[in-house]
């Protein structure tokens, strides 16, 4: 009589794919000595948010792609910073040869949260990634442009949350803004496509316009962030102001500075 195998129903591996924050360092100068001192910056501020954070590194915005040792010097010189540069933003087919040189996945899907300004409709970020723009402010504003098509509309349609987020978790409302009435706690992030309404404590993050809606705004009715972004525009906050801690507060963009204020 054959021997019968046992049936294995678990897999020894389980493959998910889910949200996850992933910073977008768009390189504008490749002036690696600068580059590093900006991220050592960044990192020394606000640990809690850049220490050991992923970051894909972007070089559309440079006239030509550097050379793959160029690429490989800045990636080992972030990685002193503190920071874990973890792969590529798609681009050119040179950039895709740079890539594979330095066998760095691409990541395709992630320029569409900033590309504001492009001719044909951005393409949708999908529910599994999310991107923060790290970048230094421009030295000429740049005309605002009109949120992805679709966005304003979306955001209409509330997603209600009513429990708190707590430290590591994250809430994400895709499409439209967020509605949240208990606290987002430190270590907690709250993330929408359109704006984000906080009927109690804000001590985590809070990160609007995720897609690139310029047009949204956070609010919420106790501040106490560590972070607040509007369309990849970010601010840390290791203190808050006195004007602001505890206070009911909303955020916007005007033009690409992000701006906060006491409510009423």
């Amino acid at each position: 009589m054959p021997q019968r195998h046992p049936v294995i129903n678990e897999q020894a591996g389980e493959l998910k794919f889910g949200q996850v924050g992933v910073a977008n360092l768009r390189i504008r100068e490749l002036d690696i000595e600068m580059l590093v001192q900006e991220m050592r910056q960044r990192v020394e501020t606000a640990p809690q948010m850049f220490l050991h954070a992923p970051v894909i590194v972007d070089f559309s915005h440079l006239l030509h792609t550097p050379d793959v040792e160029t690429v490989r010097h800045l990636v080992a010189a972030l990685r002193e910073t503190g920071v874990l540069p973890v792969g590529l933003s798609y681009g050119t087919t040179e950039n895709e040869a740079l890539a594979r040189a330095l066998d760095l996945p691409l990541f395709a899907k992630f320029r569409a949260s900033y590309e504001r300004g492009s001719a044909s409709a951005p393409e949708p970020i999908q529910e599994a990634a999310r991107v923060a723009v790290i970048e230094a402010p421009p030295t000429a504003t740049r005309a605002q442009s009109a949120p992805p098509a679709g966005a304003t509309a979306a955001a209409n349609i509330g997603m209600l949350h009513t429990k708190p987020v707590r430290s590591g978790q994250q809430v994400y409302a895709r499409g439209r803004d967020l509605i949240l009435t208990a606290a987002v706690g430190n270590g907690a992030e709250a993330i929408a496509d359109g704006s984000i309404h906080i009927y109690g404590r804000l001590s985590g993050r809070a990160l609007a316009g995720a897609q690139g809606d310029i047009s949204a705004r956070i609010f919420c009715h106790e501040f106490h962030a560590e972070l607040v972004s509007i369309a990849g525009q970010y601010r840390v906050f290791e203190t808050i102001p006195d004007d602001l801690r505890g206070k009911p507060v909303q955020v916007w963009l005007d033009g690409e500075k992000l701006l906060l204020a006491k409510l009423g």
